[in-house]
């Protein structure tokens, strides 16, 4: 099997075995192998020069059995509709595994946000927004940041939004600015939670964090912090990298200082005390915890059989292949797929979405608790999964997902 699958073609096929090892009618599978809604929109904007381009955009909501549609949006030039399909059904997924009341959705529009001013990017949001604005709403589909989207953009599309209603909408987004509606603990979200996972898969090992090194591929925003939350824990950073190079010590890295030192030279590459590694040799050290953090694919058939952790916690999207899968629970490395590991951020999005409903906000310390809760929870409920059934982690989160999500449409009458 090649491992250049279309990713809409991988997660049909996740879903599709994971119905059978659940012996669920085949029913669950056909209306759960495509989106329920996708909507094409062309997006005309007035360029800064006075001329006037049409960008495409996609919306895909793929399922609302359990709740809304959720997910983020995306402006990258090789942004494709199954790629917004195929995200739309891994958010389903994702958020059902961690037990939150939402479907998948993901949008995106085909440009180079690199090449557009300012001015040109806010009326690109707000002409997608509007295009999109009949399909979405707090009670039917609330989108989110994803690459090259952020904070800024979401006020731009809850602003839009607003206005088309007549009547301020926080909920129509997440991962807003904390001033208009955002909420407290968002941006570490997805690391904490990656945290707690990898935290209760150690305690299943029998794993002592105070004397387990990490591996972080990847030193942006989610590895950064992981790499502090898992210091904190006990654990010695002794590699981390970033697009430019690395920086590997095996007496152990201070993540904070780490960080300063990327913030001031745009890498972790010659970190003082550090040695140079490869991201390749890094995916490979002899150390407990490898957490990707960074790109798709990292972890393919050539280099699973090298991989030496006991853990690897997926706090990037799709960092492993599905070969990549087999030949680690084979070797009985225990994986901690991304619907679950990187699940904290859509689980704190759903706090925010609760908070502006109720127009009622928690404090920093009650977001974490509650995270902490929920991600730990789902943990246990796919490690249960994963012993009961005897098959690896990912599948068991498909299944512990799906199970739920055809609960909830054999209870609607839909199967």
């Amino acid at each position: 099997m090649s491992e250049t699958l279309n990713p809409f073609e991988i997660v049909q096929k996740e879903i599709k075995s994971a119905c059978e090892k659940l012996g669920l009618d085949n029913s669950v599978y056909e209306i759960l192998k495509e989106p329920e809604r996708v909507l094409t929109v062309s997006i005309p904007v007035k360029m800064d020069d006075g001329t006037t381009k049409t960008f495409i955009g996609f919306r895909s909501q793929h399922s609302t059995a359990i709740g809304p549609a959720k997910g983020g949006v995306r402006f990258h030039p090789n942004v494709s509709l199954d790629e917004v399909k195929a995200l739309s059904t891994w958010m389903t997924f994702k958020c059902s595994v961690v037990g939150i009341p939402y479907g998948g959705g993901k949008g995106g529009v085909i440009c180079n946000p690199k090449e557009l001013s300012k001015g040109e990017l806010e009326r690109l949001s707000r002409g997608y927004f509007k295009a999109i604005s009949p399909i979405i709403g707090p009670e039917k589909d609330i989108p989110a940041p994803d690459v090259y989207t952020n904070a800024q953009v979401m006020a731009w599309f809850m602003d839009e939004f607003s206005t088309l209603k007549g009547y301020n909408t926080p909920g129509v987004v997440t991962g807003k600015p904390i001033i208009i509606g955002g909420s407290l603990g968002r941006n570490e979200a997805t690391a904490r939670g990656a945290t707690f996972t990898i935290r209760e898969a150690a305690k299943n090992l029998g794993l002592d964090l105070t004397k387990a090194t990490v591996a972080i591929q990847g030193y942006g925003n989610a590895g950064s912090i992981a790499a502090r939350l898992l210091s904190e824990l006990g654990c010695k950073i002794v590699a981390v990298n970033d697009s430019q190079g690395g920086a590997y010590n095996p007496e152990g890295l201070d993540p904070k200082a780490v960080l300063e030192f990327k913030e001031k030279n745009k890498t972790v590459k010659g970190f003082p005390g550090s040695k140079d590694i490869s991201g390749e040799d890094l995916l490979e050290l002899d150390v407990d915890i490898l957490v990707p953090a960074a790109l798709e694919n990292v972890i393919t058939s050539k280099n699973a059989a090298n991989i030496k952790a006991k853990i690897v916690g997926e706090c990037a999207n799709g960092p492993t292949t599905p070969e990549a899968d087999k030949v680690l629970y084979e070797n009985g490395v225990l994986v901690i797929p991304d619907i679950l590991c990187n699940a904290g951020g859509v689980t704190v999005s759903y706090f925010e979405w609760v908070q502006n409903l109720m127009n009622f906000y928690w404090t920093e310390e009650e977001v974490n608790t509650r995270l902490e809760h929920i991600m730990v929870k789902a943990f246990n409920e796919v490690y249960k999964m994963h012993k009961d059934y005897k098959v690896n982690m990912r599948e068991a989160a498909y299944m512990v997902s799906i199970k739920r999500i055809a609960d909830a449409m054999k209870v609607r009458g839909w199967i």
